[in-house]
């Protein structure tokens, strides 16, 4: 659910904008409509995680996904953009309540590998949804804008089969919640990976924004064709999510720096040229490498963690992630404003890219010692 913001309206953010042309502040109020939410995600997230901790992950994450239908769905017959932004702004809880809960269930469920190999499937089901969402975005947007809102009333199909079938830890739970109120939140943890990953949230975001600018720029009108061209960097995405289970043995340093030079390199091509396969091939490099960036700060960030502090420690790793996200579509503006237009702010982020690669070869404070670490607490398999 939280993938499906960006990738369904991100085709559409041309003729939104045509649509509330006259509308005072329409060129910031129509990327914040698409960008919004993940800053709420970004101040939601550790309040979800202490929530997650303290009482129950589970009717916390189903309660979400049934207001998740709610809010996503009201922009149908909302007739102002800024009644619109409101609805986005509630969307944006909903989806920080999702994102922690369902990433904290995981590491209860699963350790060692098998919870590295679920979280690079979270991934890789996210991004293989983004991809259908995409396209179902642009071609539904053909006849009108609003038709894809629609989509987001599968979340309340969802929560009752998410009720009634997601395992909910039958022994231990009070004794658990009275652990997790004592143990404070792994703020020294989680720290760095959180403070990188902003960045990574900043560079996953870019395209998902700012693809269907460019592509406009080099000739391309139709929505259709831009969600064509968006899914195919979202499915690229969902490879480099897929390979994560294998690639996560190289450790966490080697990946990093790999998937940030390949994205610093994506955005290159896409800066370089107006040609349309060109920039797609560029979109496509950038797909892949964050589709197996996000798995990897991931588990950087949250695999040792216990029990007590998952909830927390996942809901502060989600806050960074969209952080950036958020402040992805500013920075790009600041950046054209100072450097002349979108290309040359892609440039600019490209060369941050490759140079947080090499932050991650040399600098960072990144161990091995965690791959391959199991949860002090066991399981909720093992006690089911």
């Amino acid at each position: 659910m939280p993938v499906l913001g960006a990738t369904l309206l991100s085709p559409l953010l041309s003729r939104i904008s045509h649509h509330f042309a006259g509308t005072p502040g329409v060129s910031v109020l129509v990327p914040l409509v698409l960008a919004v939410p993940a800053l709420l995600i970004a101040l939601a997230a550790p309040f979800a995680g202490r929530i997650a901790d303290a009482l129950d992950r589970k009717r916390l994450l189903v309660a979400a996904m049934a207001a998740y239908s709610v809010f996503g769905t009201a922009p149908l017959y909302l007739s102002s953009l800024k009644a619109i932004l409101v609805s986005r702004i509630l969307v944006g809880l909903c989806e920080a309540a999702i994102m922690t809960c369902c990433t904290t269930l995981i590491g209860d469920y699963w350790t060692g590998a098998r919870r590295r190999r679920y979280l690079g499937l979270q991934t890789l089901v996210a991004t293989l949804a983004a991809t259908v969402f995409v396209v179902l975005g642009g071609a539904l947007g053909n006849g009108d804008w609003r038709a894809p809102f629609w989509v987001y009333a599968v979340a309340a199909l969802l929560a009752a089969p998410m009720a009634l079938l997601l395992p909910q830890p039958a022994q231990r739970r009070a004794a658990r919640q009275r652990e997790a109120a004592k143990v404070p939140a792994p703020w020294r943890q989680v720290a760095v990976p959180a403070a990188v990953s902003v960045f990574g949230g900043v560079v996953f975001y870019v395209l998902l924004v700012q693809l269907s600018y460019v592509l406009d720029g080099a000739g391309v009108k139709s929505s259709a064709a831009v969600g064509g061209l968006t899914g195919l960097m979202s499915l690229a995405t969902a490879v480099g999510a897929a390979l994560f289970a294998r690639m996560i043995r190289r450790g966490h340093r080697t990946l990093l720096t790999a998937q940030f030079a390949l994205a610093g390199l994506g955005l290159l091509l896409v800066f370089a040229t107006t040609a349309v396969p060109v920039i797609a091939l560029g979109a496509v490099v950038t797909g892949f490498a964050t589709g197996a960036m996000l798995p990897t700060l991931l588990t950087w960030a949250v695999e040792g963690l216990d029990y007590a502090q998952r909830g927390r420690g996942t809901g502060l790793w989600t806050a960074a992630l969209f952080l950036g996200e958020f402040l992805s579509p500013l920075i790009v503006s600041a950046l054209g404003a100072g450097l002349g237009g979108l290309r040359p702010a892609l440039a600019a982020l490209a060369v941050a890219a490759l140079a947080m690669g090499a932050l991650a070869r040399t600098a960072l404070p990144i161990g091995a010692s965690r791959i391959g670490a199991r949860s002090k607490v066991p399981s909720v398999a093992a006690e089911s």
